[in-house]
């Protein structure tokens, strides 16, 4: 090897010995190589654990919840169990003819559900259960409890209601009398006189049972009359229709339908938050005649827009607008009469219309038909009091100077003796009384409204019998009014009379086990009651207590719940359940899919003068019917036009109802929507 390469090989290792050093040795960059992958793991191993917590906690979180959802569900099975049994406790009672136990037990029933601190509204359960129980206690205790408490009026069938079983012949003389008649009848409702309304003229005018109906029902509107007509004229409804609670109610604030649940002068249906009308345990406002009048107004107006004709309007409100809806889309009739001659109406509501038609007539010409000595009952009036206190009725009467009665009439939607500690209220009293009622109310404290009492002395009473009449105690009134025990009391002086909770008469009937030796003097005594009132609350003949025996379970108070009376109903379609917004936009669309169809139809039928005969026969088959279901069915109206030109008409009008349809059949129902169609 040279000397010159050897010096060059030295040097070219020299160069390269720093960059070896610096490099290090491959197992040495092999290592530091890996140390970063080994120092990542801790973090890879923490990611693990916090997921693998959080998992855990949410498997924790979802199991506490299902634990809970049981719980309230365990919970409301138990309360809806409670309920039942009270309220089947109370049906026993009922059919047992104890009619104040079971009144008793249907209030601690509503009362056990309201009491329990859980959400009736928020649970569907719940919510379903108490809206059931109300349905129930309206159908069934109704008169168990204008029997038992004395203050709510009798009730009698309407009108319409006497005349379901009769028949009406037709009397082209009497039609034609009638029609030049109508004439001279003034009225801002379209009146129409043919052989179906002069068959219910002569019913309410020639039939004793019919006319004496009618008569009472005219007598009662008077208390309501100018009322009414004002609600009807400010939503722009006839003023006249206001004769439909003839038909309805007979101007009974307080009927309840016993087979449907619908209630009410208007006979609006049992559905919570329908119509803008509040319902609860405490009370109804269907029975209050001032704001169902105005819900009845505005629904009249809302099936009027919907329509564009009152017969029809009318013939919704007691069939459904659905119904109504799909009896005009399967006809191609807009039209009340044309759907009455064709079989397209049930019977009730063929009677509906035309029934009331008779009625305004007659109410508007009081000579001709027998009326001219009806006397209008005088009209309702009273002062409004909004409260948000429990208040009883009978402190109400005290401090107003009025009966317990009054005041109870003029509270018809209240269902108990007292109004709710949570809920506002609008409390009635005889007008001219806010005043006096305000002065006298604000020396009560408000939490002992609903037990407290208040009395104006009269001649000869004193300080001790007071005490006793009202089962007080002398030494408490003494105190409450800032006087001697002994002190002298004068006419006219007011009293506040506290009252113990025990013995005023609260929303759970109070019940005491007989003890060997007890009589009625003695559990009287005890309770601070009267003996009468234990005979009456336990329907007892004597002051005995033995036949009881010792153990069994004596009523020592008696909640006093006030609630309308049911009338029963024989062969009459339910009420109009006023459907659902969904069922009546159902209806509505399948008639705006169909009106077009049916109207080149109608076109092409008027062209050819043969098919619209061909139409009519296969749209009106004549049925079997028996008589009490004819009225009169081959009878035309006076008033005739020809079928074309009816038809055509018609047409218009069905897709003119498809298209209001549509657009108001949102507010049918403006509070929320209620179940479809029970019938």
């Amino acid at each position: 090897m040279r000397v010159d390469e050897l010096v060059r090989r030295c040097f070219l290792l020299g160069a390269c010995a720093p960059l070896v050093l610096l490099a290090g040795c491959p197992q040495e960059t092999a290592a530091s190589a890996k140390t970063p992958v080994n120092a990542t793991a801790p973090t890879v191993n923490a990611s693990a654990d916090a997921a693998t917590q959080a998992a855990t906690q949410a498997a924790a979180q979802t199991k506490a919840q299902a634990a809970d959802a049981a719980a309230n569900a365990a919970k409301a099975q138990q309360l809806i169990k409670q309920a039942e049994e009270i309220y089947a406790r109370g049906v026993e009672n009922y059919r047992a003819q104890h009619l104040d136990a079971a009144r008793q037990d249907f209030d601690l029933a509503v009362d056990t559900m309201l009491s329990s601190g859980m959400d009736l509204k928020g649970d569907p359960q719940l919510a379903e259960e108490f809206d059931r129980l109300l349905n129930q206690v309206n159908a069934l205790e109704m008169d168990a409890l204008k029997q038992g408490n004395g203050l709510s009026p009798a009730v009698e069938a309407a009108p319409l209601d006497t005349a379901e079983e009769v028949t009406f012949p037709a009397n082209p003389e009497l039609t034609a009398k009638l029609s030049a008649e109508l004439k001279t009848t003034k009225s801002d409702f379209p009146l129409v006189v043919n052989d179906y309304v002069a068959g219910f003229i002569s019913y309410f005018t020639n039939s004793r049972e019919g006319h004496a109906h009618l008569l009472r029902s005219l007598e009662r509107a008077g208390k309501y009359k100018d009322m009414i007509q004002k609600d009807l004229s400010d939503a722009g409804v006839p003023q006249d229709l206001i004769y439909l609670a003839v038909a309805e109610s007979g101007f009974q604030p307080q009927v309840v339908n016993a087979q449907s649940g619908a209630g009410g002068m208007w006979q609006f249906m049992p559905f919570q938050g329908a119509y803008g009308l509040e319902r609860n345990g405490w009370f109804d406002e269907r029975f209050d005649p001032e704001k169902s009048s105005k819900a009845y107004a505005r629904y009249m107006k809302t099936l009027y827009n919907q329509f564009g004709d009152w017969y029809l309007a009318m013939a919704a409100y007691n069939w459904g607008p659905g119904n109504v809806q799909r009896a005009v889309m399967r006809t191609g009739y807009a039209d009340f009469w044309e759907l009455y001659k064709r079989n397209a109406l049930p019977t009730a509501t063929k009677n509906y219309v035309p029934g009331i038609i008779a009625a305004i007539i007659m109410a508007k010409n009081p000579q001709q038909y027998g009326l001219d000595k009806l006397v209008p009952m005088d009209p309702v009036v009273f002062d409004t009091i909004h409260v948000e206190y429990a208040i009883d009725m009978r402190l109400v009467a005290d401090v107003t100077d009025a009966r317990l009665e009054e005041i109870v009439a003029l509270n018809p939607s209240l269902l108990r003796m007292r109004t709710p500690a949570d809920i506002p209220f609008d409390l009635h009293v005889p007008a001219g009384t806010k005043e006096v009622y305000d002065d006298r109310i604000k020396n009560i404290p408000e939490e002992k409204r609903a037990t407290w009492r208040f009395h104006t002395v009269k001649p000869g009473e004193t300080l001790s019998g007071i005490a006793a009449g009202l089962h007080a105690s002398q030494a408490e009134i003494a105190e409450t009014n800032g006087i001697g025990t002994t002190a002298s009391v004068n006419p006219g002086d007011e009293l506040v009379i506290p009252i113990a909770t025990s013995v005023a008469s609260g929303s759970r009937p109070q019940l005491y086990s007989i003890r060997r030796g007890d009589t009625l003097v003695t559990v009287a005594d005890r309770f601070n009651v009267s003996v009468e009132d234990l005979r009456h609350w336990n329907h007892l003949t004597s002051s005995s207590t033995s036949a009881m025996g010792v153990g069994r379970k004596l009523r020592v108070s008696e909640p006093v719940r006030l609630a309308p009376a049911a009338r029963g109903r024989k062969t009459r379609v339910p009420r109009p359940l006023r459907e659902s917004a969904m069922d009546a936009a159902k209806s509505a669309a399948e008639m705006g899919r169909n009106a077009s169809n049916h109207a080149g139809a109608s076109e092409g039928e008027s062209a050819s003068g043969t098919a619209s005969s061909r139409r009519s026969k296969a749209a009106a088959p004549h049925s079997k019917t028996s008589a009490k279901q004819s009225r009169a069915h081959h009878a035309t109206p006076t008033a005739k036009k020809s079928s074309n030109t009816t038809r055509a008409s018609s047409m218009k009008r069905v897709l003119a109802i498809a298209s209001a349809s549509m657009q108001t059949v949102a507010r049918i129902l403006p509070q929320r929507v209620v179940r479809s169609r029970l019938y």
